[in-house]
């Protein structure tokens, strides 16, 4: 359990890992059965369970891809199953020996002779639904923003939308209209990098500090990625069943009273969203006013 009170939910860097490892195991394959064992696990399915194994039956998995926070699957049929993993989701990739998960909630078996594909979902906030010609972008997920990994991502769209916002810097960067993938985790990291406080406005950023904190998004996530991102609890896992190591580089999340990297300060926490939000008092100030908001 992460130190802000409430399992972390993933984001980029942890859905990216599971993408990147479901890649190498799925691709090319024929599913040969797919069995639902819980339906809340296919409630985003709106035809139902038996509808969902049945379209899936006799296609071949061509591609893996993500949209933010969301995975989807590419089909042979033009369709895609899409997958979000909420905050306990896994997808595993298991020998078909191998026994079933307490939480298991759907199987994928394959034609040949390798892995069969799990979902497990402890809390079961996470599901997996099938986009009816959705192979290309599925339409459910069409209205996220594309992601500062992304090589199509617009660094000048990005910052000009960032500086009309008429909110808080963090409350900006969790706008998955505007940015996909980072959540309360990443942008506290962002924002430490910045030496920005998340309450300070958007619209008052000037363009050069709107892209040193796009520069330091970017540089967090693809940090988190290497490391297989970041693991409070052994619910977040990659397709291996391995845990992330990115935690032991986090310099504010979840270290409230610890000392600042950079400084020395006690770390603090404040109230944000329902959640917690972590930064250092003497590099991340609060604003006091419309004069210091400027960036």
């Amino acid at each position: 359990m992460p130190a802000a009170g409430r399992p972390a939910v993933p984001e980029l860097p942890e859905v990216e890992t599971v993408r990147q490892g479901l890649a190498q195991w799925v691709i090319g394959r024929r599913i040969a059965e797919v069995r639902v064992l819980h339906p809340r696990a296919v409630r985003r399915h709106s035809a139902g369970a038996a509808n969902f194994a049945d379209v899936l039956v006799g296609t071949t998995v061509r591609d893996v891809r993500r949209r933010g926070k969301y995975l989807w699957l590419p089909l042979d049929s033009g369709d895609a199953v899409i997958g979000h993993l909420g905050m306990s989701g896994q997808l595993l990739l298991q020998p078909a020996a191998a026994p079933d998960e307490t939480h298991l909630r759907v199987r994928f078996r394959f034609a040949d002779d390798g892995p069969e594909l799990r979902f497990v979902d402890q809390r079961t906030f996470g599901g997996l639904s099938v986009s009816a010609e959705g192979a290309e972008l599925p339409a459910e997920i069409a209205h996220i923003a594309r992601d500062p990994l992304d090589p199509e991502f617009s660094d000048a769209t990005f910052v000009a939308a960032l500086r009309r916002r008429r909110t808080e810097i963090k409350r900006a960067l969790l706008d998955q209209t505007l940015l996909s993938g980072v959540g309360n985790i990443y942008a506290d990291e962002a924002l430490w990098r910045a030496r920005l406080h998340g309450a300070r406005p958007a619209d008052g950023l000037t363009g050069p500090a709107a892209l040193r904190l796009l520069g330091h998004v970017r540089d967090v996530l693809g940090e988190a990625i290497k490391e297989g991102g970041t693991s409070f609890d052994a619910l977040y896992v990659n397709v291996n069943g391995e845990s992330g190591y990115f935690d032991r580089a986090l310099n504010v999340y979840g270290r409230v009273d610890q000392p600042c990297r950079r400084c020395g300060a006690p770390i603090r926490r404040e109230t944000f969203m329902n959640r917690s939000s972590f930064s250092c008092p003497r590099c991340q100030p609060r604003p006091r006013g419309p004069a210091s908001a400027r960036g």
